[in-house]
């Protein structure tokens, strides 16, 4: 608590000198960022977790020359001294790396990015960009570290006391995992109560988000040394290989679903043990749920697991683009801007957000202390950064050893369904979640109404893509509303016909009113058919979408509770973009 009050008297203090011209950055208050006369104009991408602090950091900087102030040493500006002025925003790594990538070998693309500073979360994305377009578009050895937070595996406090008093010893990795997996009875043969048979891990999309990325390139380095491979650098035919690409495919079985964001993961495991049990995070944001920073207080302490075989740490580069885009005079600036971000008040920030000061001078302290869940000392064994075309290889192997899913979409197509152009709006949400997916999932199409239909069976996505779509543009709303049927019938179905458990079993349905149906069915048939499979390593997971005003809420939380997921509420405007975001995790 002590530490706690020195840390917000010392924030205040940075705001207070702010407020009276020092050099300090303000941390407490939002600053409106303006441009000092003729200055240089510097852009910068940043990762979205930097959004914790960078506006702010942008927006002191910018003020101090407007205020005659050098920011880097609060000393007055010298006559002719250049200005300089910070324009950013936020993007996901994976995207805007490959938005930089397309300035260059495709500009006509809709995605295109030309910054002057590119920060990604890991410097992986910056030597991706040097790979894919054939450039040094990156200095890698002049890309400075800002902030840095090593990759962790977030899991709840009682799971990794459990494995610890099983096995007898302290250091966890992968192989442990894996083994509570593997053990014939899961969680119950590691003495937890109200045990379950599997286990529920997570991570985002390697294409897209750095924690991802590194997560993957980590499971194919222990993939590698359980095979006796034993590399101090990935290399290129290790990743390729068919036995090591095995491995990392177990490894991969233990995910209970994927998700493009970190932030959908963060909802879901600050929820409890019942709805993830261990998911790949940046270290900030196991912090951040520890002190209550969230939405939802977890109703135990997660803690940080730096796995024995290793992991990476995320250093938060800005690396300067060097392309037509960009003038010397620009890459000056953003050098100016970067050693500002590097300044001990700077960095103090930073810390204060969760992250490790980059600069060696600053001390580290507050939040990183063990009731926070971490190791101050931070992990033990920190894995080589494989080269481009290693790491380029890891990505294309995404498809190969990702956990494949069978997902029924199920559609309410009541005659209210008729009303305000839904069935139309469903439609066009329908062909938006079919784009999304995965060409080697498996996916079928279902509705209700007065009875449940299936109208195309279970198959891959894109042997089933034109029936799908067929189907789909022809659906018309009529009838009652048999939501507990459908459910039960489905559930029922998918647990029954996928005898691959090594797959995600999923049932996205979309609904826009109560069920009002005369069949007999009930809202506990619904639930006992999804529970019914709860002790299968691959539980029938429902993702239920509550569409519009009329949605009966209260039913689908009861069974999105009882498959551990959570309502997406939808409506007109909205509905397309949770589909599209719900295919994510498949």
């Amino acid at each position: 608590m002590a530490k706690r009050l020195v840390t917000v008297l010392a924030l205040t203090l940075v705001f207070v000198l702010t407020a009276c011209g020092g050099n300090q950055p303000s941390s407490v208050a939002s600053v409106a960022s303006s441009c000092a006369n003729n200055a240089v104009q510097v852009s910068i991408v940043y990762a979205p977790e930097s959004d914790l602090y960078l506006p702010q950091v942008i927006a002191d900087f910018n003020n101090a020359f407007v205020q005659g102030r050098n920011p880097v040493t609060g000393a007055a500006l010298a006559s002719g001294e250049q200005t300089v002025c910070v324009t950013g925003r936020s993007g996901s790594s994976g995207t805007v790396m490959q938005g930089i990538v397309n300035a260059i070998i495709a500009p006509g693309n809709s995605n295109v990015e030309r910054p002057t500073i590119f920060s990604p979360s890991v410097s992986h994305w910056l030597a991706l960009a040097n790979f894919q377009s054939g450039r040094q578009l990156f200095d890698l050895a002049a890309a400075r570290p800002t902030a840095l937070a090593p990759v962790v595996m977030a899991i709840w406090e009682s799971r990794l006391n459990a494995i610890r008093e099983t096995v007898g010893y302290d250091t966890i990795g992968w192989e442990e995992l894996i083994d509570v997996f593997n053990s014939p009875n899961g969680w119950c043969d590691y003495n937890l109560p109200n045990c379950r048979r599997t286990v529920y891990y997570g991570h985002t999309d390697p294409l897209i988000s750095s924690t991802a990325l590194s997560t993957l390139i980590s499971e194919f380095y222990a993939a590698a040394r359980e095979n006796g491979i034993d590399e101090e650098r990935l290399t290129l035919s290790t990743v390729r290989s068919e036995t090591v690409q095995e491995s990392v495919r177990q490894i991969e079985s233990l995910i209970r679903h994927y998700s493009s964001r970190t932030t959908e993961f963060i909802e879901y495991i600050a929820q409890g043990p019942e709805y993830l049990d261990f998911v790949a995070l940046e270290e900030n944001d196991l912090i951040r749920i520890n002190r209550g920073l969230t939405a939802i207080q977890p109703p135990e302490r997660l803690v940080a697991l730096y796995p024995k075989e290793g992991t990476f740490w995320h250093e938060h580069p800005m690396g300067v683009v060097n392309a037509d885009w960009t003038t010397p005079e620009q890459r000056a600036a953003a050098n100016v801007f970067i050693d500002y971000v590097l300044t001990a008040p700077v960095q103090e920030v930073v810390m204060e957000n969760g992250f490790r000061p980059a600069n060696p001078d600053v001390e580290l302290g507050f939040p990183f202390v063990a009731e926070n869940g971490i190791d101050p000392a931070g992990p033990t064994r920190i894995l080589n950064v494989p080269a481009p075309d290693v790491i380029a290889a890891v990505q294309q192997s995404w498809a190969f050893v990702k956990k494949q899913a069978d997902i029924t979409l199920l559609i309410d197509v009541s005659g209210s369904m008729g009303n305000e152009g839904k069935i139309d709006q469903a439609r066009e949400a329908a062909e938006a979640f079919l784009r999304g997916m995965e060409t080697n999932n498996r996916v079928s199409l279902a509705v209700f109404s007065d009875d449940v239909r299936v109208l195309v069976p279970l198959d891959d996505v894109e042997s089933n893509f034109e029936a799908m779509y067929s189907n789909i543009r022809s659906l018309r709303a009529n009838g009652g509303t048999e939501l507990f049927q459908a459910l039960t019938t489905i559930a029922t179905d998918l647990t029954a016909a996928t005898e691959d458990e090594d797959r995600i079993r999923a049932i996205v349905v979309l609904s826009d009113g109560a069920d009002t149906g005369d069949a007999g069915f009930t809202l506990n048939d619904a639930i006992e058919a999804i529970e019914a499979s709860r002790n299968t390593l691959n539980p029938v997971i429902v993702i239920p979408v509550a569409y519009g005003s009329d949605a009966d809420v209260n039913a689908l939380n009861a069974i999105a509770r009882a498959s551990a997921t959570r309502v997406q509420s939808g409506d007109a405007s909205s509905i397309s973009r949770i589909l599209e975001i719900i295919s994510s995790y498949f």
